[in-house]
């Protein structure tokens, strides 16, 4: 009898026997803690990246508005429209040219007309469905890169400032 459960007992103890229900809440709690840090952390990429978006939008047109005054006479485009995730940058006559933005972004074009000196633009651009809001300009009179400005989005012009500054 003492042989049968002995061998009994060693069977017991070679068998797997799995998890115990406090192992098994362990590692659910780590999971959860882990999943806790990496939304927040998801989010904020997926904020950066919408933001990434609208500058380089900017650069983009930056390149067409250029492109555009290259082809037509040495003339920047005297209007544009945004509608649809476009903007229809239109010159003199029935030139345009079309720049898609990305997904989100908002843009305009504003052509600054000089009066003692040569004829600037301004071009913004927000994201604020999926980004943070962030606005970016870039200005033709001042040259140099696109920046991140608290813009007015009706003139492109920092806000605060008027439509000719």
């Amino acid at each position: 009898m003492k042989e049968t459960l002995r061998r009994m007992q060693e069977k017991r103890a070679n068998e797997d026997r799995g998890f115990t229900l406090i192992e098994l809440l362990v590692v659910v709690v780590i999971i959860g803690v882990l999943v806790a840090i990496a939304i927040p952390v998801y989010m904020n990429y997926q904020k950066g990246a919408a933001d990434k978006a609208a500058q380089s939008d900017v650069r983009n047109a930056i390149t067409a508005v250029e492109n555009f005054y290259t082809t037509n006479g040495n003339a920047y485009p005297a209007s544009a429209a945004f509608e649809n995730q476009k903007l229809t940058l239109t010159g003199g006559g029935s030139t345009t040219q079309d720049l898609t933005a990305s997904e989100g972004v908002t843009m305009n074009y504003v052509l600054v007309e000089g009066t003692n000196a040569p004829d600037t633009y301004r071009l913004c651009a927000v994201n604020a469905e999926g980004g943070s809001g962030v606005e970016y300009q870039y200005d033709s009179a001042l040259g140099g890169s696109v920046e991140q400005k608290d813009v007015d989005m009706t003139t492109c012009a920092p806000a605060g400032a008027g439509a000719g500054n």
